[in-house]
This record gives C-alpha cells, structure tokens and sequence, in this order.
C-alpha cells in the first residue's frame, strides 16, 4: 500500500511524486507509455536529443519554478527566435520590428503603429469579437493574411472567425528589434534533455511503464492511499457525458545526410497551401553540438500536422471554447465526487499550460494536500 498513487510521468506527476517523497511519502508513479517524461520527452538519435512529442522550451518568470528545475538539470542558453515562411517569403516571429520592415518598409516604431492603427481603422473593428479582428487590432491585415490566418487554422481547424479573440493575445508583438519569442526571465533547453530532466526528478522514485491505469482503475486505485491522475479527465469517466475536444498532432521525421537543413530551430509554415504548421531542426535547440561540444554532421527536422482529435488519438490541446467549457464544468462536479483522486495537469484540468505553469500549479497541488 502506497500513500500516492501517481498516474502520468508527465511534468506535473514528477513534480508531486518529487515533493510526496521528499515528505516522507511512499510513491507509485505509473505510466501508459514506454518512458517517462511524458510529452516533453526526449530521445537521442545520431547525437541529437529529438523532441519526440514537439518542441518544447522552458521559460518562465517565476523564481521559485526555475530554482526547482535547477534542481533536476542545468539549462543552457538557447533563445526562441522562429522565422515565419510564407511562400518563400521569411518573416521575424515574434512581429517585431524587421517583421514590419519587410512587411511595409517602414524603419521607425511610429510608422509601425501607424500602419497598424491605419489598417485596424479601415476593417472597422472597436471591440473583437473573434481571433480574426483581435489579431488585425493587434498587427494589422497584411500580416493576419500573411502570417497569422493559415497557420492558425491549420493548428485549430476550424475559421479564425469561429476562434475566440483570447487566443491570440498570447502572440509577442513588439515595436522594437527584439527577437526573443518569450518575453521571460529565464529561458533554456535542459542539457542532455528533458528526458535526464524528469529521471532525475523521480530518482529514487518506483516506476512502472507500459501501464494503462484506465483498463483496470479499481486495481491500481486499491494500492494506494490517494491517487494523482494526469490524464484526460473525460477519458476518467469513459466520455460519459460525450468527449471534450481536442486539437492532436502527428509528427514526421526525417534524418539528413547534411548538418544544417534551415538554420533555426523552428520554421512557422503560415500558408494553407502548405499541409504541415512547421519544421522543427532539433539539433538548434543546442547549437548543433553534442554533450562534448563536438559539430554533429546530420541533422534530424520533424514536421509537424495538427489534425481533429478523435477518441483513441493522443490529445495534445484543449480546445477552451464556450461549448467545452460548459462540458467541463459537468465533468468536474463529477470529478469532486471521487473520493481520494485529484485531477492535475493540461489534460486532468483540461487547460492550457506551459511547461512552467504545469510545474508551479503541481507544487501548489503537492503543498495543499500532501
């Protein structure tokens, strides 16, 4: 009998497994898949730590969260700074300044602001009532035609005038040459991997891989005091009251007889016309070398394509709409009814977090009932 039973290898049930034990508690951490990590899992291939489920990259303002990975790994230095395609055409991501410069020609931040208030003004939009006038308010037409409107759809199916406006608020728009994506104090890649990350996080720690904690709950529910379940909260429940949505992802991978395929980490492609939303080059997420510093001569690029969840798929993003959110709200009453389970994460709380928060919000989880 353990105290904490924790269902997902993920980050956030190596954060509570990480704090049940350092209290003085027995821990069982289970797992559906035949690693641990979960989705910022990390596999080394011709040299190269591949980012198996999409690319991941920590950065965080919070203190307390980056001394707590520090713990686990040392990061390095790597910056976001993706580059937008269109047609051939490359574009600075996050809109910045050489975004506008190519865009319009303009050289100032005035002019800059003055296009964009100039092209908000003439769609006519006050208030936006989707993500379509929430990003002309926020850089203008050419570049929500160009940069915006095709890889949005492509990532959520669905028109950006069906996508509510708060999605996009997220996006880094900056009147200034400033080319780092995340607008955050600390910023990097674990070196060696997040996959060393998060074994280091449940060092000491009893793990079993290749489990399906949902084929036979009541089992694994009987060897633990309490039970931490990461994954999806509809699927607890066995879609009883029909699935939330979600947004999946299938990956491709190539591996390159040559050392540089396109010279960044991250490749936005923004055209419908191009199936895929990017190309990940994994070895740009540290600076081509390997451990020893030493150039790696292949490369390995992964395409990513967005596609509709459908039951049985792996779930990648929630899709927080009004009609999801009501649905939600059924299951988490549900949810309060399960004595001695606790739902955490992205998928349990079917919300959206970055790496960070899902490490801040699993130690505040831990503090409150371990």
């Amino acid at each position: 009998m353990y105290d904490y039973l924790v269902v997902g290898a993920g980050l956030f049930g190596a954060t509570f497994a990480r704090q049940a034990m350092d209290a003085g508690k027995s821990v069982l951490v289970i797992d559906k898949r035949s690693h641990v990590g979960g989705n910022v899992y990390t596999e080394k291939q011709e040299g190269i730590n591949v980012h198996v489920y999409g690319a991941h990259i920590f950065h965080t303002n919070n203190t307390k969260v980056w001394e707590y990975v520090n713990k686990f790994a040392s990061f390095n230095r790597f910056t976001n700074s993706p580059v937008a395609n269109y047609e051939g055409e490359l574009y600075s991501l996050p809109f910045n300044m050489y975004t506008f410069n190519k865009m319009w020609g303009v050289v100032t931040p005035e002019e800059a602001e003055a296009k964009i208030a100039e092209q908000k003004a003439a769609a006519g939009i006050t208030e936006p009532r989707n993500l379509e006038e929430q990003a002309i308010s926020l850089v203008g037409v050419d570049i929500y035609e160009k940069l915006i409107k095709g890889y949005t759809e492509k990532q959520w199916g669905r028109p950006c005038t069906e996508l509510p406006s708060f999605i996009i608020k997220r996006l880094p728009v900056r009147f200034t040459f400033d080319n780092n994506y995340f607008n955050a104090l600390y910023q990097g890649i674990p070196i060696g991997g997040y996959t060393k990350m998060v074994e280091n996080m449940l060092a000491g720690i009893d793990v079993k891989l290749n489990v399906d904690y949902l084929e036979n709950k009541e089992k694994w529910n009987g060897m633990a005091k309490k039970v931490l379940y990461t994954g999806a909260i509809d699927a607890y429940f066995d879609y009883s009251l029909s699935p939330l949505q979600y947004r999946s992802v299938r990956f491709e991978n190539e591996v390159l007889d040559k050392p540089n395929f396109q010279g960044n980490a991250a490749v936005n492609y923004t055209s419908s016309k191009v199936p895929y939303t990017r190309i990940i080059e994994h070895k740009w997420f540290e600076f081509g070398k390997d451990e020893e510093g030493n150039e790696l001569p292949k490369t390995i690029i992964t395409k990513e394509y967005s596609s509709e969840w459908q039951v049985g798929d792996e779930p990648y993003y929630p899709v927080n709409d009004e009609a999801n959110g009501e649905l939600l709200a059924k299951y988490k009453k549900l949810a309060e009814s399960e004595d001695n389970i606790i739902f955490g994460g992205r998928l349990g709380e079917y919300k959206y977090y970055d790496m960070d928060q899902v490490i801040a919000r699993a130690l505040e989880v831990a503090a409150e009932v371990i």
